[in-house]
């Protein structure tokens, strides 16, 4: 599937869900393409298996649960490079890592971040959930609740890493850490705020919409496994990057 619009090309890999240190191997793998100017920007879409994750600024006393607690569930505890502070991924949580060139476009980290809780809150107009901006922290939230985490990290004007918007997600998870790092708020998602399940497919393709709306993108829609290495963990140069999909 094509859709135009009157900036560049935005390839979108819709990868189901995924154990987060294969993604995160993967980000850095299309960072490198990205670049050397190999693959056009690119946005992946997934949702975890159940993780917890470290910002590069962030405190390991944010963590509440002991190490033997974690073992015991077999979820992982991962200190990796993006801003922020400490959250959590899984099941019923959408993420989107945006793999995207600003060099190219508007080499702006504020607006990036801005465009991105402005796609989130775009998101949540379709569904009557009131989004907005806290005047002092990142993401997008819903009064005193944060409902998307948004943390990221650049190289040479690459991004990597992203947003993680509760869906249908396990908010008891959310109990073992200081979300964020900040005390004193709450974390929701959205079918908590509308009392009724959400079907993450069709938030999803909203996502995808309202990214390439706000950020002036032509689509395409492509497959997992057109990615390089991304089966067998090795990039295959003989593999083609791209298939088509839709």
């Amino acid at each position: 599937m094509i859709l135009h619009s009157e900036r560049g090309l935005l390839h979108v890999v819709r990868l189901g869900t995924t154990p987060f240190r294969r993604c995160w191997d993967l980000q850095r793998r299309l960072l490198d393409l990205r670049s050397d100017g190999a693959i056009p920007d690119t946005l992946l879409l997934t949702e975890h298996e159940p993780v917890y994750t470290l910002g590069r600024t962030g405190d390991p006393n944010h963590m509440l649960a002991p190490p033997d607690r974690l073992r015991a569930q077999q979820i992982e505890f991962l200190p990796i490079e993006r801003g922020g502070d400490i959250t959590y991924h899984g099941p019923g949580q959408l993420v989107g890592y945006p793999i995207l060139n600003l060099l190219e476009s508007h080499p702006d980290l504020h607006w990036y971040v801005r465009a991105l809780e402005e796609t989130i809150m775009r998101l949540l107009d379709h569904y009557g959930i009131r989004g907005s901006r806290h005047e002092k922290y990142t993401g997008v939230w819903v009064g005193e609740n944060k409902i998307c985490a948004i943390g990221i990290h650049t190289r040479g004007w690459v991004t990597m890493h992203g947003f993680a918007l509760n869906v249908d997600t396990d908010l008891a998870a959310f109990d073992e850490i200081v979300p964020c790092g900040i005390r004193g708020k709450g974390v929701t998602s959205m079918s908590r705020e509308l009392g009724r399940p959400v079907d993450q497919s069709h938030v999803e393709a909203l996502c995808i919409e309202e990214f390439c709306s706000v950020l002036h993108y032509s689509l395409r829609l492509v497959l997992p496994e057109s990615l390089p290495g991304y089966v067998s963990g090795n990039p295959d140069p003989a593999s083609p990057l791209v298939k088509e999909s839709g």
